[in-house]
């Protein structure tokens, strides 16, 4: 499968303390999509932005479309998408209006990009709204006006920067629906996001970015399976049980069990599933422990976080610049 975006070794810095980028190579197979998933501060904006012929890198060298992002920007911008993390919509035109705009800006010329521009109202619910000022349009709104406008040439490359930041769970999960339809059309897509749900519904491969490098890449199984499998979680009901609920599980696991004392909690690496957490609960129950909750716990992306970086998806931002 060809790869349509490639990256190598992009570093980006602003004077002499910020290295938004640090060597970041990436690879994106035509057809697919590719999670960046970072915290604040790791990178993730800049590389768009470097990707996307807004900003030129200090050193490396990326091709997008067969396209050099440097030496062929003016051509690459005709052949790429571009959607931000806020909205770029003019509140003072209409819906219709922001998007014929658009199409005359990648000169589709008057008649194409009228009609463009209200099978895409059509396409995002929002022909009801064609002709009222965006200012009154919600953020949902404007989010789905902004991925339209990136849609107006029929990119075969889309870069979507945490599209869904701000909206709320029902708006989320129609963008997810439209950008699921994206992609079975057959659109290229690097979407960047802080959501680890996100990341794990929508993308074929997904990189770990922080501090301006790759620091992990794969599916979001393979990913997961760097933390370990699956896990017995239970609960006690005394900080007194701790210790013979730890004998008995690892009596019973063979594996060292952690101890949180806060929340009273224990926990075992295992296998066997659901028939090994009903052995756990009569070995506890059996050693006298009482169990306010017990349960069998998954690795997430979250856990990939930690396990990768030490922090969670939604750390605070650690340089503006990086973000």
């Amino acid at each position: 499968m060809t790869d349509i975006i490639v990256a190598e070794g992009l570093v980006k810095t602003y004077g002499k303390k910020v290295r938004a980028l640090d060597g970041l190579d990436l690879r994106v197979a035509q057809g697919t999509v590719l999670g960046l998933l970072g915290p604040n501060g790791a990178g993730k904006t800049t590389a768009v932005r470097v990707l996307t012929t807004l900003l030129q890198p200090t050193e490396g060298h990326a091709t997008v479309a067969g396209l050099d992002v440097v030496r062929d920007a003016k051509e690459l911008r005709s052949r790429i998408g571009v959607s931000g993390q806020y909205a770029a919509v003019d509140e003072n035109l209409t819906g219709f209006e922001n998007l014929d705009m658009v199409g005359r800006l990648y000169h589709l010329g008057r008649g194409r990009s009228r009609t463009r521009a209200w099978e895409l109202l059509e396409r995002f619910d929002l022909t009801d709204a064609a002709k009222r000022p965006v200012g009154t349009y919600s953020g949902g709104m404007r989010r789905r006006l902004d991925l339209a406008g990136a849609l107006v040439a029929e990119p075969e490359v889309l870069f979507l920067d945490e599209p869904t930041t701000g909206l709320d769970p029902r708006s989320r999960l129609g963008m997810w629906d439209v950008i699921a339809e994206l992609v079975a059309g057959g659109t290229t897509l690097l979407l960047t996001t802080q959501y680890l749900e996100e990341a794990d519904r929508l993308a074929d491969r997904i990189a770990v970015i922080d501090h301006g490098r790759v620091i992990a890449q794969g599916t979001a199984d393979q990913l997961k399976e760097q933390v370990g499998g699956e896990r017995i979680e239970v609960t006690v009901a005394e900080a007194a049980q701790l210790v013979p609920a730890q004998q008995a599980l690892a009596g019973l696991t063979g594996n060292e069990v952690g101890v949180e004392e806060h929340t009273r909690t224990l926990t075992a690496p295992v296998t066997g599933g659901v028939s090994m957490l009903v052995e756990a609960v009569r070995a506890l129950d059996a050693a006298g422990v009482s169990v306010l909750d017990a349960g069998i716990r998954r690795p997430t992306l979250d856990d990939v976080f930690l396990t990768l970086t030490g922090h969670g998806a939604e750390a605070d931002e650690t340089a503006g610049a990086a973000a």
